[in-house]
């Protein structure tokens, strides 16, 4: 049995997750109580359920905390078990409430909307610590719901190595492991004709392959990665994040994560994201 747990923040985005997981087949239940994991999924053994997909958060009080042990039970009985974590940033979280004119389901007390989403984090810390994070805070639901689709559907046997480039302008991601800054090499925005264009685009690259400081960070960067990557596969970990940022995350970012995709994607299992490219 297939086991997609989704946890985060409320107003990241999991119920958009859910939806796009039941609509791929998945038997989806929101917002069940850990204790009753365990013996929802012995009552659909045999039932030809095989792919399930529960969404658990602070709505369940204190017992979220128990998720971490009760996934290690899982594990131990043969279940494969993947955990999402959806998180953004806190003036996306605001922004989203007040839009919606939803009340953050912690906000009892007379707690305020960011009190409230510092006692959800505080509340989640630990589940966060061995999930798969996304940081939604620019993304459109239709990228994450293929961000989504994508991970589910990977091997999970091996270590997934995943690029995601972003801009600057729109802060560092939350679910990088890894931070790498080329802002300080030549900006193809400023070259007529190549401001329209992206980092996918062949003349992108070939402005950026002509110049030998781009060349030398990405043989850097590509170094680090090679040396360090080892000693993350022999730590168990699921996914490791590698994030490159330029000002607005078309051109330089997206360039470095597809080449650095490529190359190591011959003795890894690698997935690319662009953050700002739509």
């Amino acid at each position: 049995m297939q086991l997609v747990l989704i946890s985060g923040l409320s107003g990241s985005g999991k119920s958009v997750a859910l939806n796009v997981l039941e609509d791929s087949g998945y038997y989806c239940v929101d917002n069940l109580p850990v204790e009753l994991v365990v013996p929802l999924l012995d009552s659909l053994t045999g039932s030809g359920h095989e792919r399930v997909a529960l969404s658990m958060d602070a709505r369940s009080g204190a017992s979220v905390r128990r998720l971490p042990q009760t996934v290690a039970v899982l594990k131990q009985a043969g279940v494969d078990v993947r955990l999402l974590f959806l998180e953004a940033k806190d003036e996306t979280l605001i922004k989203r409430f007040s839009e919606t004119r939803r009340r953050h389901p912690l906000s009892r007390g007379g707690l305020t909307v960011a009190e409230s989403i510092a006692r959800e984090r505080e509340v989640l810390g630990d589940i966060g610590e061995f999930g798969h994070h996304i940081d939604t805070s620019e993304l459109s639901p239709n990228i994450l719901r293929s961000w989504v689709k994508n991970l589910v559907e990977i091997d999970r046997s091996r270590m997934t190595l995943l690029f995601e480039s972003f801009g600057f302008k729109q802060g560092i991601p939350l679910d990088a492991d890894f931070v790498f800054d080329v802002r300080c090499l030549p900006n193809p925005y400023y070259e007529p004709g190549l401001r329209e264009l992206t980092g996918l685009d062949a003349a992108v690259a070939a402005f950026l392959e002509s110049d030998e400081a781009t060349q030398h960070m990405y043989r850097d960067i590509h170094a680090f990665i090679d040396t360090w990557l080892p000693a993350f596969v022999r730590e168990n970990r699921s996914y490791l994040t590698v994030a490159v940022g330029c000002t607005g995350g078309q051109h330089r970012s997206v360039y470095f994560a597809e080449r650095l995709g490529a190359a190591f994607s011959a003795a890894n299992q690698v997935m690319i994201r662009h953050r700002q490219i739509k």
